[in-house]
């Protein structure tokens, strides 16, 4: 039988593209927020968007698909996706909820 806590992911995404200052943060935001999901979201020095994102597995995965996508102001040109752990996710302070980071 598989535990609760195995079923837990934790991934860093990176997005590159035109998505800073086209509400690529404030979707992700509000799609953690709707999926009951932890984390944070930053904009990066180049350019890029940072998401650290947990919770159960398969709505992590179900999250990754829409980030993927991103709103429609956005262009998303390349996504990366890394297993992480939970010392990433308090490094934004997401560890019980979802927030905005300060820029890294």
């Amino acid at each position: 039988m598989t535990s609760p806590q195995s079923e837990r992911r934790i991934a860093r995404i990176i997005v590159e593209g035109h998505v800073q200052n086209v509400g690529y943060r404030v979707f992700v935001a509000r799609e953690a927020g709707r999926l009951h999901l932890a984390g944070w979201v930053r904009n990066r020095a180049d350019g890029s968007v940072e998401t650290l994102i947990a919770g159960h597995a398969a709505v992590v995965d179900e999250f990754l698909a829409l980030a993927a996508r991103g709103p429609a102001t956005a262009r998303i040109d390349s996504y990366r996706v890394d297993e992480a752990d939970a010392h990433a996710l308090a490094e934004g302070g997401g560890e019980s909820g979802f927030v905005a980071a300060p820029a890294a």
